[in-house]
């Protein structure tokens, strides 16, 4: 009897957690599906299904997952990504490691082809993604008299990393190719003062490539790279590939839960994989005691410079370079443009939200002190651009008036909010230069 109670009592309590648990499961999918509204303004089970893994709702910002987070040596640009074409749906990175979806030099295959040439670091890297998947810039351009029924074609020259003058040394190089160009863009500054004073903390020539990029190839090339940056590459690959799989899962999943939680996970790990890419940067950007017998030669000063030296020099190789850059293409009446990116560290009257302030600064980056005090260097030099007659834009005041969160980072780059405000922006300001330049011929 007692046997026949306890069984009878077991089946209630299996009955009453089978129950709870099939309750759960209910609430749990609810509130994902909510949550899935909410976070992609669509119902989880009528959504269209994407092959883009960059449109899953990860934000996958700074995460190399189809490359090596080390680039490779160039003899003419200092350095470049590792060819692929496997970079996502719409691009590779090309014969000469830029992100685009053709090889370069691309010749022109009908006459009313018009080519834009996109030059700079990752700012510009990702404006040039950003254009060719959105064609702000174009739409613009089409409401100048002659551009109407133009194709335009957008080629990024822009990197990670690159600063004047590897600006200036690419574009000659290109041009030296044969590569045509109707008109030019070049977004830089932050690079120019963020990264050389790096370099000049490490008594590495201001001129040189980003001793953030060039110190670890050299290690690599001397096989000096220490055993802590080996291992956490060795993680960083093992995370990347864990992402990778949780992506292709977020891909298939049936219920909003599932989405939810997969969401969640391969999130966590996008903040591991960010976590150990700043601590390979700073270990494998760490000087060695001794490189007299290394392979690669690199300028350096024998002492570093004060910081008003410093950036006042940084300013002019920025300008200088800026300027021979528009006399090289105005031989060839091609518009340059110079744009002055904006950055967070760079006081302007913009308010952030405290959500965008736990993103967007850190107060142990190195950035911030070199673009408070190199933004102004490079406007201080505005005057001499304009008197070489370079049409520069001074951007740093774009985000003043937007009131979302536009940076993804403690570093100086925008999610897509920021990239239509700041796209628009460049858009506009050219439009209305190449108007002026049209009233000047008429008259």
């Amino acid at each position: 009897m007692k046997k026949f109670k306890l069984i009878k009592q077991s089946q209630e309590i299996i009955k009453i957690a089978a129950i709870n648990l099939a309750l759960l499961l209910v609430f749990l999918e609810l509130g994902s599906l909510g949550w899935y509204f909410l976070k992609h303004k669509q119902f989880f089970y009528t959504r269209q299904k994407t092959q883009d893994k960059s449109a899953l709702g990860i934000n996958l910002e700074g995460v190399r997952l189809n490359q090596s987070i080390v680039e490779r040596f160039h003899p003419f640009f200092g350095f470049v990504q590792k060819p692929s074409d496997d970079f996502r749906p719409g691009f590779k990175v090309n014969n000469y490691g830029f992100i685009s979806p053709y090889d370069y030099p691309l010749k022109k295959t009908k006459k009313n082809q018009f080519i834009i040439g996109v030059f700079g670091g990752s700012v510009a890297s990702n404006y040039g993604i950003f254009e060719v998947k959105n064609k702000i810039l174009p739409g613009y351009l089409k409401q100048v008299p002659g551009l109407q029924d133009k194709e335009f074609v957008i080629l990024s020259f822009a990197t990670g990393g690159y600063k004047q003058p590897q600006q200036l040394l690419i574009l000659n190089y290109f041009l030296a190719l044969g590569q045509e160009l109707d008109m030019v863009v070049n977004i830089d500054g932050f690079n120019e003062v963020a990264l050389s004073n790096l370099n000049n903390k490490n008594k590495i020539d201001l001129a040189m490539p980003s001793i953030q990029h060039i110190l670890p190839l050299t290690q690599l090339a001397n096989n000096s790279l220490s055993v802590k940056a080996m291992k956490t590459t060795i993680r960083i690959q093992e995370t990347k590939t864990q992402i990778d799989r949780g992506l292709e899962s977020l891909q298939h999943c049936s219920f909003a839960a599932c989405d939810a939680l997969t969401s969640v996970y391969v999130q966590n790990l996008v903040n591991n994989y960010r976590k150990d890419t700043i601590a390979f940067e700073k270990e494998r950007t760490k000087p060695q005691k001794d490189d007299g017998g290394s392979v690669i030669y690199i300028n350096t000063n024998k002492s570093v410079l004060e910081d008003a030296a410093a950036f006042e020099k940084m300013a002019w190789n920025w300008a200088k370079s800026s300027i021979f850059m528009n006399k090289v293409l105005s031989a060839s009446n091609v518009p340059y443009f110079q744009v002055l990116q904006p950055n967070q560290y760079y006081q302007t009257k913009r308010v952030f939200g405290d959500a965008e302030k736990e993103i967007a600064f850190n107060k142990d980056t190195p950035y911030a002190k070199a673009v408070e005090i190199g933004y102004p260097a490079l406007l201080s030099k505005f005057p001499n651009l304009k008197k070489n007659n370079v049409d520069i834009l001074n951007a740093v005041n774009v985000f003043d008036k937007t009131k979302d969160a536009v940076y993804v980072d403690s570093c100086c780059h925008y999610n897509q909010a920021g990239e239509v405000v700041f796209s628009n922006y460049v858009g506009r300001y050219i439009l209305d230069a190449l108007r002026k330049d049209e009233r000047k011929k008429k008259k």
